[in-house]
């Protein structure tokens, strides 16, 4: 089967496209299936933020490796055993990229997102082979398409979680990437007030007033700090979340933070980074919050209830879509920033909105 792979690592830092490393299809046997598992044929993948990452050597992987985590697609075959989810074949799926173990001391204490045998099979490819625990079914209505935004949505879930978002309190989102807008939109139905996205890349700015954001700020021509304040009165914002990963506005959000303010760091920074932090002032002065998310907890099920409110449309227009063959092209799209999501269709089908099978 094919599967998209970095097949080149270069680095990061350097600007140059051909540094940043390279992405390319190679054959790959698929998985066998074993008793507990399901094979899904893929028709949709998109690129996260992290992928170009990955391919430019940020987990020090060495090439060819196999890419992509934001799936959906419809199950072709049943192990054995897997009869716990009452799958079947043709179900529209989705889910969990990761297979916890389930022994370590992160599964057993309910952390299972830093699970220390994770397992993880790529996802840009014709078929993939899951777990059962892993496979999510869509809901009725929501389309193939649609559905390769459940891992992403996941993440926003994720987020709300760890912030202790409640009704009423006042939310900084900063960075309109997928994750930032997806955030905003789930804060808006969370009844976030003051709910602000610094931006500055104009077209966000306006993707995020379609879906309710309140306010907006250019933080490359305006003041974010001093904005900020105005926008809360001089009080600060309640809720803070940093997806952008760029440093400048790491420092920059944390002198919004309220007292008693959640500020979470969600973005995969660098490893060199080290944020400049005044712990008299924030941690025991304001008594602010500071933490993070790594990956999506068990909330897929969750997330899937709630994909079909959601709007994807600035996520999924026609022109963002590669075929599993321009795999190169779709990367370069993706790190022009032209679009703020880029899918790859890894197989067609005839029934994509379908019912609740597909075949």
């Amino acid at each position: 089967m094919k599967v998209v792979c970095g097949v080149k690592v270069g680095n990061m830092k350097d600007r140059d496209a051909d540094a940043r490393g390279k992405v390319g299809i190679i054959e790959f046997p698929i998985k066998e299936l074993g008793p507990d598992e399901v094979k899904i044929k893929v028709a949709y993948c998109s690129i996260c933020g992290s992928d170009p990452h990955i391919v430019g050597g940020a987990f020090g992987l060495e090439p060819p490796f196999g890419l992509g985590h934001e799936m959906s697609g419809v199950v072709v075959e049943l192990g054995s055993a897997a009869t716990k989810r009452g799958l079947k074949v043709g179900d529209r799926v989705s889910g969990n990229f990761l297979h916890y173990c389930g022994a370590c001391r992160p599964c057993l204490t309910g952390n299972q997102e830093y699970c220390k045998h994770a397992s993880n099979q790529p996802c840009m490819a014709e078929y993939v082979v899951w777990h059962e625990a892993q496979v999510v079914k869509l809901p009725q209505g929501v389309s193939l398409l649609q559905g390769c935004m459940l891992e992403p949505l996941s993440i926003g879930v994720r987020i709300l979680d760890r912030c202790q978002m409640q009704v009423g309190k006042r939310v900084l989102v900063s960075g309109g990437g997928p994750i930032g807008l997806i955030t905003c939109q789930l804060f808006k139905k969370f009844g976030a007030s003051s709910l602000t996205l610094s931006e500055p890349n104009p077209q966000r700015r306006d993707i995020a007033k379609s879906i309710g954001v309140e306010f907006t700020i250019n933080p490359i021509e305006e003041d974010l700090v001093a904005r900020g304040m105005e926008i809360t009165g001089g009080d600060g914002y309640d809720v803070i979340v940093e997806v952008s990963g760029i440093p400048s506005a790491a420092e920059s959000v944390l002198k919004l933070a309220a007292y008693d303010a959640h500020v979470l760091y969600s973005a995969m920074f660098s490893n060199e980074y080290r944020l400049p932090l005044n712990l008299f002032e924030y941690c025991y002065n304001k008594g602010v919050h500071i933490t993070g998310t790594y990956c999506s907890h068990y909330n897929f099920e969750r997330a899937a209830q709630i994909l079909p409110s959601m709007d994807f449309s600035a996520f999924l227009g026609e022109e963002q879509i590669f075929a599993i063959d321009d795999c190169e092209q779709a990367f370069a799209a993706h790190l022009s920033g032209k679009y703020p999501k880029i899918i790859i269709r890894c197989n067609d089908f005839e029934n994509e909105e379908g019912g609740e099978r597909v075949l």
